[in-house]
């Protein structure tokens, strides 16, 4: 039976941010994956597939409205399979990236399930060959999430999808039914009027994104209906029809939507099933999640959980940080825990939308005294350049102090954009809304917005 340090489980973005920094700081770390390839869901049928997607679409979309190109391009024909193919490379370039960072930081991986015997003993099923025992002082349960699938909907019908199997599809539809407006559901609604079909996006709650600022969200709505989405808000699913040539969505408030196909989007479920987790003494929730604290351990202090295993924000850039959190941790228990609030959210609709810090709704509730400063990009020269003239910046500041407490950014490249208020917020010394005020930016640049929106903030001001 091998013995680390560290058996780290799940090679996502939170399994290799704890793997390299215990790694880099001389522990001895293994790490377990069942996949045939390291990278999680993230590399393999999330992230980079989905993005990858979104961007092919986009510089589609873009060609076709571009003056000089779009003649050329209007009779350009292209399929969502054609489109899906372009993720491979990306995705196999990630792969060997990823596997190199394991290889040269001797982070052997170990192939199989993770079944836990007792709380410091694991037993990896692998494929081929007996089970291999390790045992460890701490583990690490990265394991990621998969789409929720309610009882009773059959997901082995071809016109029954998820944000899963909508990346195999063999066929482009003519119009797609997508239940949930949460960020999947936002970002494939988008990719696919970008694609020319008809969308109807079912939403359970009142407004699309209610955990973003309620502007930017309105926006994006705004801006999705502009393209022919039909919205349907506060709805609730009953059943579905799934019939040889379509499907018929029944809702509780008795209408029914017609469709090629269905896109389930509602939610999704941790991957701690099959792991005997009941060895170790840990209980998830009802969706398979595993409560934590601050520093990311869960009731057994030796076993921490980092990604999406633990729920929202269920980013896979925060989910690195997750991971490098619990390996400062393991390594050092003094170490502070990281700031949640400086963790941006970037949302790959087409445009984007990011944002960082609290919301006006946040700041309401807290009884802070707050200005804004807008940037609206139609105003920008670079955005004029380059015909992506829909979108805005909004900076949230407190109106004594002159703190940032909030940027929001709705346009082309919003989730670079909104790294440059990020930066500001971290800074003790630099964060004020003086700052935009006083920098030199590029000029024409988007990142100028911040200094106009500075300057329309401070206008604000009694």
């Amino acid at each position: 039976m091998e013995k680390f340090d560290v058996v780290v489980i799940g090679t996502g973005p939170a399994g290799e941010g704890a793997a390299m920094m215990l790694a880099k700081n001389h522990r001895s770390v293994a790490v377990v994956e069942r996949y045939l390839e390291v990278g999680g869901g993230c590399t393999h049928w999330g992230t980079i597939p989905s993005k990858a997607l979104r961007h092919a679409v986009k510089t589609l979309g873009d060609v076709r409205r571009n003056p000089l190109l779009g003649k050329l391009a209007a009779d350009l024909h292209v399929t969502l399979p054609q489109l899906l193919s372009q993720a491979g490379g990306v995705i196999e370039a990630q792969v060997q990236m990823r596997r190199r960072f394991y290889e040269r930081n001797r982070v052997p991986v170990l192939a199989g399930s993770a079944l836990f015997l007792d709380d410091h003993t694991l037993e990896v099923i692998q494929q081929a060959g007996e089970p291999l025992r390790v045992r460890a002082e701490h583990f690490v349960i990265a394991t990621g999430s998969r789409p929720y699938h309610p009882p009773g909907l059959d997901f082995s019908h071809p016109r029954v999808l998820d944000s899963d199997s909508v990346l195999r599809y063999t066929d482009t539809p003519f119009n797609i039914t997508i239940y949930g407006a949460g960020v999947i559901g936002c970002e494939y609604a988008s990719i696919f009027l970008n694609l020319g079909l008809k969308v109807t996006l079912v939403n359970t709650q009142e407004r699309l994104l209610s955990f973003m600022d309620e502007e930017i969200a309105e926006a994006l709505s705004y801006h999705l209906r502009d393209q022919g989405c039909i919205i349907r808000h506060n709805e609730q699913f009953e059943r579905l029809e799934a019939r040889e040539s379509d499907v018929v969505l029944h809702l509780k408030s008795g209408r029914s939507i017609k469709s090629d196909v269905l896109l389930w989007a509602n939610g999704r479920t941790g991957n701690t099933d099959g792991m005997n987790l009941e060895a170790t003494g840990l209980a998830p929730n009802q969706r398979g999640q595993l409560a934590v604290n601050g520093h990311y351990q869960t009731t057994v202090p030796h076993i921490y959980a980092a990604g999406d295993v633990i729920g929202p924000p269920a980013l896979a850039s925060a989910a690195y940080q997750q991971g490098g959190a619990v390996g400062r941790h393991i390594l050092d228990a003094t170490a502070p825990a990281r700031r949640p609030d400086l963790i941006p959210s970037g949302i790959y609709t087409i445009p984007e939308i990011s944002s960082v810090g609290r919301t006006e709704k946040e700041l309401q509730e807290a009884g802070i005294p707050y200005e804004i400063g807008h940037t609206h990009f139609k105003s920008l020269a670079r955005a004029q350049m380059t015909a992506q003239p829909v979108g805005m910046l909004k900076i949230l500041f407190h109106a004594k102090t002159l703190e940032v407490l909030g940027v929001h950014c709705f346009g082309d490249n919003a989730s670079e954009i909104v790294h440059i208020g990020q930066t500001v917020m971290a800074s003790r010394d630099l964060n004020s809304l003086r700052y935009f005020i006083d920098t030199t930016f590029n000029y024409p640049t988007m990142a100028e917005g911040y200094r106009i929106a500075a300057y329309n903030g401070l206008n604000r001001l009694a």
